[in-house]
Order: C-alpha cells, then structure tokens, then sequence
C-alpha cells in the first residue's frame, strides 16, 4: 500500500521556524522525485519545491526561496522541508507528492493527505 504521510505542521510566529517531513512506503522510493506543495483557504495550490530522486537536484518558487530548504534521506524514505523566516502568507495545508519525472510540473503520481502550518501572532 503506497502511502505518503507528513507530519510536522503546527502553530507558529512570525520569523520562527518548522521541519516539515514527508515519509513514504509502498513504492521504490529512491526511484521517484519528490515534489511539496502548499494551499490556502481560497487560493489555488502552489508547488513551492521539489527534489530529484537522488537529491542532487532541487528547485524552489520564488515565494520559499532562500527561506526553505528540501533534502531527503533515501536510506530512510523521507524527504524533509526545513522552514525558516516563516510568514502568515506561509499558512497553508503542506503536502507532499512523488513523481517519477522531476519538476514541479512533472505529474505526481502519490499525494500525502496535508499538514497544517499556520503562521501567526
């Protein structure tokens, strides 16, 4: 049974930081990349990073960069979102999701069911 699980979300303030992880089963994990993905209330979903399946490769949007930092650790099937700096515009639902291809418009193949991050005061 494939399975994605994230844990890690939780309440923070303004400028603290969070580890997000993302462990996985089910499939060849070192075979896939792995790709987070946040969304708002009433905003559409956004691909904020993504990590090749050896993890030499890596890509942040715009919105995260120089503030989060993916890595994984296929020895034990999990990739992580450090989160750092964080903003109340970060709140959101985190998922992650594996794809076979690389990128954050690759097709994702798993998504996990989401943990909350809120960022606030």
């Amino acid at each position: 049974q494939v399975q994605l699980v994230e844990s890690g979300g939780g309440l923070v303030q303004p400028g603290g930081s969070l580890r997000l992880s993302c462990a996985a089963s089910g499939f060849t994990f070192d075979d896939y990349g792995i790709g987070w993905f946040r969304q708002a209330p009433g905003k559409e979903r956004e691909g904020i990073s993504c990590i090749g399946s050896s993890g030499g490769s890596t890509y942040y949007a715009d919105s995260v960069k120089g503030r989060f930092t993916i890595s994984r650790d296929n020895a034990n099937n999990t990739v992580y979102l450090q989160m750092n700096s964080l903003k109340p515009e970060d709140t959101a639902v985190y998922y992650c999701a594996a794809s076979l291809d690389y990128g954050l418009a690759a097709a994702y193949d798993y998504w996990g069911q989401g943990t909350q991050v809120t960022v606030s005061s």
